[in-house]
């Protein structure tokens, strides 16, 4: 069982490179940095500590599925990361929420790995072997990539810190989103170069070479599209051997289910990166089956329901099968695995009345666990955040090879393997490239939605305006601007800087 409150100090320790101890004397409940970073053991838990960071906040963890609300899949009724006026156009420096909450969010992550990665380079003891000491260090600089690359997607042009910072240098001025760019595939390709390379599925939750090799190829896939949405096939080329390299790897799971619910996510195949929980410590406020399960935090949209095929492949609506009394029949299997109607229902009388409203009518289904019901906040929901899948590989890939070479049989193999794996008829022979781009946007839609991808994939395919003020069925009145691709820095950010960090032109 994970210790929170030695975490804790650790974390505190992470936030500072020193502490000054009134009269020398050690505190006798607390562990004082002088002590720190002393042996294996400290940098073992420092490493879990990193770690760690990733459920802060929940922005990556508990409530990943958040990120679709801000897109045409979902409703967001209780205003998590203040999605509803991110949603309505209402994005400012004093915003708040995503704005404020992933910025200060990512350097305390930056902060907490540069330090790791300082200590680790000084330190001289002899229980860490030089191979221990690399592969700890490739994993905190992959975690270190993935902060940054989220910084660089959101916010374009922001400071670049790579060492610890003291009072003296606290404030630092942004740098050329392309310094930043550079920064995340330098870190990601010394974590290729050192991770451990067995699957992630045998390495105990631990990143590893395929780990970095999955998420570099979804940094590439993002800079590909550039500021125009126009693919550049000289990196998507670099998506597909980086994907490649993964799909030898990996397998996709039997059951869809399996990789988003605790008892399946064990020794799964499918599964390249997580975010891990462990009941009792996950707190029973901020556990998946509560959040989701009943209350309701994200709510499916109609246009999404719509968008699930028939059994048979065609749209509902088209198809011969559809059922306009019951909209579930004969449809792709993921739709009532990824959403349910009012509320869950296992089968066999196991089933949950939600305490809060449904305001779309549709709840998500997708992460809970049915051994969990009835959920409340008693309920120990464990399950894993999924970052990275097989199935998203199998996309990446599918969508590199088809612009750079067209719908060959490789990316009829890579869609159908995902249909079949639900039982979905392989798509139509003869397709075009133009017409095969479209199948390949739709199916991700379907297979990653409520995974925290659809918003940036709107955004690199320069759809975003197109799609989002075009919903009709969102509660809300959707506004989409341009200026939109990058979001402001927080102000609160800009006022402690003193005029050394300037806004983004746009705010």
């Amino acid at each position: 069982m994970k210790n929170y409150i030695l975490l804790a100090i650790i974390a505190v320790l992470l936030s500072c490179s020193s502490c000054n101890d009134l009269l020398d004397k050690e505190p006798l409940d607390k562990i004082s940095s002088g002590i720190f970073w002393m042996s294996k053991t400290d940098f073992e838990m420092a490493l879990t500590a990193n770690y760690g960071m990733l459920q802060e906040n929940d922005i990556f963890g508990a409530r990943y599925a958040n990120w679709d609300v801000l897109t045409d899949n979902g409703y967001g009724q209780h205003n998590s990361f203040n999605s509803k006026d991110i949603v309505s156009g209402n994005i400012n420096p004093t915003t708040g929420g995503y704005i404020s909450d992933l910025y200060n969010y990512s350097y305390k992550a930056i902060a907490r790995a540069n330090i790791f990665l300082t200590e680790l380079k000084n330190y001289e003891g002899n229980d860490l072997s030089e191979n221990e000491k690399k592969a700890a260090e490739a994993e905190v600089t992959f975690l270190r990539a993935f902060h940054y690359f989220n910084l660089y997607l959101h916010y374009g042009d922001v400071p670049l810190v790579l060492e610890p910072l003291s009072l003296e240098n606290q404030v630092q001025a942004k740098v050329d989103a392309a310094q930043i760019y550079d920064q995340v595939i330098k870190d990601l390709d010394f974590a290729i170069a050192n991770l451990n390379a067995v699957p992630y599925f045998e390495n105990s939750g631990h990143a590893t070479k395929s780990t970095a090799r999955a998420f570099k190829a979804r940094v590439l896939i993002n800079e590909a599209y550039g500021d125009t949405g126009v693919p550049n096939t000289t990196i998507l080329a670099e998506v597909k051997q980086l994907c490649l390299q993964v799909m030898g790897e990996y397998s996709l799971s039997p059951n869809f289910e399996d990789v988003f619910q605790d008892k399946g996510q064990q020794g799964n195949t499918e599964i390249i990166f997580s975010v891990n929980f462990l009941a009792p410590d996950d707190l029973p406020s901020r556990g998946v089956d509560l959040i989701y399960g009943d209350w309701i935090s994200v709510s499916p949209l109609q246009n999404l329901v719509d968008a699930f095929e028939c059994a048979d492949g065609l749209p509902w609506g088209t198809s011969p099968l559809t059922n306009t009394d019951d909209p579930f029949e004969n449809r792709d299997p993921r739709l009532a695995k990824t959403i349910f109607v009012d509320y869950p229902d296992w089968g066999n009388g196991n089933i949950h009345s939600p305490t809060n409203s449904r305001p779309t009518g549709y709840g998500l289904m997708k992460f809970l666990e049915p051994d969990n019901t009835p959920y409340g906040y008693s309920t120990l929901s464990q399950q894993n955040t999924v970052i990275l899948r097989l199935g998203e590989v199998l996309l990446m890939y599918a969508e590199a090879q088809n612009e750079i070479e067209g719908p060959d049989a490789t990316v009829y193999q890579a869609i159908n393997d995902i249909r079949a794996r639900v039982n979905m008829p392989a798509l139509t022979e003869g397709l075009n490239k133009d017409e095969m781009r479209e199948k390949i946007r739709h199916e991700r839609r379907i297979e990653m939605a409520f995974e925290g991808l659809r918003f940036f994939d709107l955004k690199r395919w320069h759809i975003a305006g197109e799609v989002l003020n075009s919903v009709t069925d969102g509660i809300l009145t959707y506004h989409w601007e341009d200026k939109f691709y990058h979001w402001p820095l927080p102000q609160e950010e800009i006022d402690k800087s003193q005029g050394v960090l300037i806004q983004n032109s746009d705010y």
